[in-house]
């Protein structure tokens, strides 16, 4: 699960995104497109995207409200809090300010940036999550 404490990850972001959808892709098919559609944000076209193995722009609220679906998770909102405070607390683990973290992204964040949507001050897109968090793993080993 995405929101999970990370003391490893795979080689790339990408492949850390890709663990990500296949868990999403799960809940998708195990409660079906209309389902998922009805009860989060997430419009029809992109779970449809999504289940037949395409990358689709979701924020962190609406993967969290996907995973928030499977039995034993927690609310949404909860999730998303709990996601954070795992970055927040990777960074202490791995000794790492946001000026660190955005010196190591493969994407144009500026630390400013990250720290807003770390603290959750500012939206983030699973994309952003999976690569800051991404360098957070990445930098405890």
């Amino acid at each position: 699960m995405f929101y999970e404490q990370r003391m490893t990850v795979p080689d790339s972001p990408a492949a850390l995104r890709a663990e990500y959808e296949a868990d999403l892709r799960s809940v998708i098919d195990q409660y079906g497109v209309d389902e998922v559609a009805t009860v989060t944000d997430v419009d029809r076209d992109s779970l449809e995207a999504l289940l037949e193995g395409d990358t689709v722009s979701l924020t962190l609220t609406e993967t969290a409200q996907i995973q928030a679906l499977e039995d034993g998770e927690p609310d949404p909102e909860e999730i998303e809090t709990i996601a954070c405070e795992h970055l927040l607390l990777g960074m202490s683990t791995a000794v790492l300010d946001v000026d660190a973290i955005e010196t190591e992204l493969e994407i144009d964040l500026e630390a400013k940036e990250v720290q807003q949507k770390i603290e959750r001050r500012a939206p983030m897109s699973l994309e952003e999550f999976v690569h800051i968090q991404y360098v957070i793993a990445d930098g405890t080993r």
